[in-house]
């Protein structure tokens, strides 16, 4: 006969039969049969206490993120599993594989109006690709195996609600998961017409770009032999940034609203758009709607899902690019190219003009130089939501075997500080850095707690500007409204972060940064560094008046001055100059 085991030891053995090797989350009545499986399984599972349920789910999304392996959380009944949803959600929309163990009632108490008992399946059904309570003990193993594959499978939430008697309950240990069976897809070759049809557009397009989002993460060689061969200048979506180093030329970064000005530009000026693995819901506005569209997409509902498209390639990114970089005609350089990387330039050499400024207070450029400088290039960054986005976006240099994560369509603010302690977990022996604004830091900034309690030393800068920026700007440059509920008050973030036992240091100069930053390498604690920001807001990339070709002068010199914009020139102006060489 078998050995006997607890229905929770058993869920927890499936767990770990799939790699899983921590798991976030915060006790309650009602998960205490399965806290006691942790107990029993501590020298191989690693509990992570957080202060919050969101936070625990938020870190299990971000550790999917990170690593590309399924993130484990729980919650209790009741306010436990509420509390989880937020986290879940961005997991969901970011498409992303997690698994959230919620607990139940016991089994005699469900359905008659206990303490904390809630029907609790119906919340998650939108959240979750998979969600199943348990109606027996000696299914449980077999729930979980099945929870697991549909997350990898669905690349989503997968939620196993668990009463808490079936937890105790012993069962037969006999169960023999699927993990071994589990192997990555095999996405499909192009089409050969398609390829030719690709080839021919490209060759006859005059202004041809690139266009990639994560689903390209693995055609980094493609995209920059493509980019040469056929003179096209590549953006990424804005998750997409890292799979090509900062410094390569022909990327101009991304664009839209969180973009660097050229990535923006040159989507109005393009006459064809290769547009590989990329699905960002703002699309439809950042490109000139005469442009042509070769879409590569694995699957077939993204094929002209954001705009109509001319060419669908149903392909793996890597595979269709290399297709069509052999099958496609060298092109000489164009105006169109030169001026891309021209503009880029003149970016670039404008963002960096402010490296020293000493303007109080301080501006983002000195503050992310020194985070340029002294950050390895195994430096993984928890990137919360708000104007900290645009900044990263535009003034961190990703490069190396750097990773950084953030709440892509989500966009759910208190992701920065979850986020990092994902990142310390998974790679214990990198750099980490969890950047914030004060409006999101102060969301979930009790998980420096969880840093303390687990001597995660991850370095937290908090952007103090004293308003919910992103919001700020929407209201002044979009709606033209009085400004309503965006001043956050004046805190003293390195006083509170002393409180929970962190080192925490207060940076108003460059040179105050730069101490607290090579303070931070003497101790094994975690570290908090407010930064007291300037209240300016970032360049607005939405609403520029740069152009005198087709703006009105006055506003352009309004724009300029407000921005110090002083050096930077319209992508027509590098047009124009290509042109006439």
């Amino acid at each position: 006969m078998s050995d006997k085991i607890s229905g929770s030891d058993a869920v927890l053995k499936v767990i770990q039969d799939w790699g899983v090797n921590h798991i976030y989350g915060y006790p309650g009545g009602s998960f205490d049969s399965t806290m006691n499986a942790l107990h029993n399984q501590k020298d191989t599972l690693k509990f992570i206490q957080v202060r919050h349920e969101e936070a625990g789910a938020i870190a299990a999304a971000a550790d999917s993120k990170l690593t590309g392996k399924i993130g484990v959380c729980f919650g209790s009944a009741g306010p436990g599993a509420v509390h989880l949803l937020n986290g879940l959600y961005d997991a969901k929309v970011d498409r992303t594989p997690v698994l959230a163990i919620v607990a139940q009632v016991p089994t005699s108490r469900m359905n008659i109006d206990f303490f904390q008992a809630m029907d609790e399946e119906p919340i998650f059904d939108d959240v979750a690709v998979w969600n199943r309570t348990a109606a027996t003990a000696e299914s449980l193993p077999r729930l979980t195996d099945e929870a697991i594959k549909q997350a990898y499978e669905k690349k989503g939430v997968a939620v196993l609600t668990i009463p808490k008697d079936f937890g105790w309950a012993e069962i037969e240990d006999n169960y023999v998961s699927a993990a071994n069976t589990h192997v990555e897809p095999v996405y499909p070759d192009p089409e050969p017409t398609s390829v030719t049809k690709a080839a021919q557009m490209i060759k006859d397009a005059k202004s041809p770009m690139i266009y990639f989002g994560i689903g390209a993460k693995d055609a980094a060689a493609e995209l920059k032999e493509a980019s040469e061969k056929f003179k096209m200048p590549l953006v990424s979506s804005v998750l997409a940034k890292g799979i090509l180093d900062e410094d390569y030329p022909a990327y101009l970064g991304s664009t839209g609203r969180v973009a660097p000005k050229p990535g923006t530009e040159v989507g109005f000026a393009t006459d064809l758009i290769v547009w590989v693995g990329n699905d960002v819901p703002f699309s439809i506005f950042l490109f000139g709607k005469k442009a042509k569209i070769i879409q590569i997409d694995v699957e077939s509902e993204k094929l002209g899902k954001r705009r109509h498209i001319d060419l669908p390639m149903l392909a793996d990114a890597k595979k269709a690019l290399r297709a069509i970089i052999d099958a496609g005609e060298a092109k000489p350089d164009s105006a169109f190219y030169e001026a891309s990387l021209a503009d880029k330039k003149n970016w670039v050499a404008w963002q960096d003009s402010f490296k020293d400024s000493d303007q109080m207070p301080v501006r983002p450029e000195p503050i992310f130089d020194v985070l340029n400088k002294t950050a390895s290039d195994k430096a993984v960054f928890g990137v919360d939501v708000g104007n900290v986005n645009i900044n990263f976006e535009r003034l961190v240099d990703i490069h190396g075997d750097q990773k950084w994560v953030t709440s892509g369509k989500y966009a759910t603010m208190g992701f920065g500080l979850p986020a990092s302690i994902a990142a310390k977990v998974a790679y214990p022996d990198r750099d980490v850095y969890s950047l914030s604004g004060d409006g999101g830091f102060a969301m979930l900034m009790e998980e420096i707690l969880t840093q303390v309690k687990y001597n995660l030393h991850i370095v937290n800068v908090v952007f103090s500007n004293e308003t919910l920026g992103y919001i700020e700007a929407e209201q002044t440059d979009d709606s033209h409204q009085p400004l309503s509920g965006v001043d956050l008050p004046a805190t003293d973030w390195a006083t509170a972060a002393k409180g929970m036992g962190a080192e925490a240091f207060t940076a108003t100069t460059k040179a105050e940064f730069q101490k607290a930053i090579d303070a931070a390498k003497n101790t094994d604690k975690p570290v908090l560094i407010d930064v007291k920001l300037t209240h300016e807001m970032p360049f607005t990339t939405e609403h520029m008046f740069i152009d005198p070709a087709w703006q009105d002068q006055a506003k352009i010199d309004e724009f300029v001055k407000k921005y110090q914009a002083q050096d930077l020139k319209p992508f027509s102006y590098f047009l124009k100059q290509a042109q006439a060489n």
